[in-house]
């Protein structure tokens, strides 16, 4: 006997405002670090993927791909986002910034800065989304004490054990 309660869902069945996207390319537009880019990308590709393959920014690094460890970290309006957790066409008309359009004509971003000066980082795997993490978690909040710092900032994984002078950095720059 055939179960009936479980009704696949088809584009007949969805209400007329829902498009369901194939596995076929569409176009896009992502506004990247104040730059409108036109792409033609399957809906199921990821931010991060799109950043790094589609577009060549290699800043926003592809580590655990689970959304764990913060080093693909970006920020989309101003808050921050694992791209490796979210699709790009998600982020149509949305302002995204990477590590790399942090740094306004030719002068590092205050953070980028302090991350040098603490010498807050190790292998630097992990740098570029600790620094577009704690842009963002100031841009959201100015955090209150150095607890709080950790608090904000524990999305963001350093295998090396850097944290220390992370927190410095961050501290130098509020």
């Amino acid at each position: 006997m055939e179960d009936k309660s479980l009704t696949p869902i088809t584009s007949n069945s969805l209400p007329q405002e829902f498009q369901i996207l194939g596995p076929e390319v569409v176009d896009l537009a992502l506004n990247v670090n104040d730059i409108s880019y036109s792409l033609r990308l399957e809906p199921r590709v990821t931010l991060l993927d799109a950043l790094r393959e589609h577009l060549g920014l290699m800043g926003t690094k592809k580590a655990c791909d689970r959304g764990e460890c913060g080093a693909c970290t970006v920020l989309i309006d101003g808050r921050r986002i694992n791209s490796c957790m979210t699709l790009a066409v998600m982020h149509i008309g949305a302002s995204i910034t990477t590590i790399e359009g942090l740094a306004k004509d030719g002068e590092l971003h205050p953070m980028q800065t302090a991350f040098i000066t603490h010498d807050a980082f190790q292998c630097g795997y992990c740098t570029s989304g600790q620094i577009v993490s704690a842009v963002g978690m100031i841009l959201e909040e100015l955090p209150k004490s150095e607890t709080e710092i950790q608090e904000k900032m524990s999305g963001n994984l350093c295998r090396c054990g850097a944290y220390p002078n992370i927190i410095a950095a961050i501290q130098d720059v509020l």
